[in-house]
């Protein structure tokens, strides 16, 4: 005789269901804490400290001149384009264009994304004609310094480029001193220096930094420049606001990366 399976109680499924419920929300969470930084690894607002080796540290790199030998002078960051080969920077950084490379993820000496060679640049005529400190943002196009087609986005990715944003939004910014060998990270809410200036309090930024992208949840909303050529303490910083000019310079060079 065939046995007759007794049914199982109904709170014996619900119970099964829940914790099948509960190992999901686990493993999800496992995962997610995988991405996320420690918090208790991020400085508070308004200090400066070595930034760690992460994906958006990586889109960061120093410009150098010539070569890895020739030392560094500014920083620039990849941002998002079709073409997935453009970088911003200060204009003041890109006088000599021709003989500046670009080493994302730049650390200890060591480029491990390569270095990259300036292809073409787009710069406001109110910089090139009068050095206009409202118009010191620029991008730039770039190419594998070997001669190479890698696509620089694809090693890195890239930020999005975002204009518009509060009086007070709060950035992080991510910038190269001439004199470290790795890139230093200070986030601080910012505030209007004029209707065309945007001033932060983060300490020692000094000379180097210039082009260091600053970060509003993600998205590249200025870069350390501007009013005094970013700045004449290393306490403290600025950058031209990032409008519908500099939004048309991003377009320019993203059109030209095609």
């Amino acid at each position: 005789m065939i046995p007759r399976m007794l049914p199982r109680p109904a709170h014996s499924a619900r119970t099964r269901r829940a914790s099948r419920i509960l190992l999901a929300l686990a493993a999800m969470a496992a995962l997610l804490s995988v991405d996320l930084p420690d918090a208790a690894a991020v400085p508070p607002l308004g200090v400066t400290a070595e930034a760690g080796s992460d994906p958006t540290a990586n889109r960061v790199g120093a410009l150098f001149a010539g070569s890895l030998d020739g030392g560094h002078f500014c920083t620039a960051a990849v941002v998002h384009s079709d073409d997935r080969n453009v970088i911003a920077t200060a204009a003041h950084c890109l006088d000599d264009p021709d003989t500046t490379v670009f080493a994302p993820g730049y650390r200890d000496g060591k480029a491990p994304y390569g270095t990259w060679k300036l292809t073409g640049v787009s710069i406001a005529q109110g910089w090139t004609d009068g050095r206009d400190p409202d118009e010191d943002i620029a991008f730039a196009t770039v190419a594998p310094a070997d001669g190479g087609t890698a696509r620089i986005e694809d090693a890195v990715g890239g930020f999005p480029v975002a204009t518009g944003q509060p009086d007070d939004v709060t950035v992080t910014i991510l910038g190269y001193p001439s004199s470290d060998e790795a890139p230093l990270r200070c986030a601080n809410a910012t505030s209007l220096f004029s209707g065309t200036q945007r001033r932060i309090d983060c300490p020692d930024l000094s000379g180097g930094t210039s082009g260091s992208p600053w970060l509003a949840d993600g998205a590249l909303a200025g870069v350390l420049g501007g009013y005094e050529g970013g700045g004449t303490v290393p306490e403290v910083s600025y950058s031209a606001v990032m409008d519908d000019q500099a939004l048309e310079l991003y377009r320019e060079a993203a059109v030209s990366a095609g």
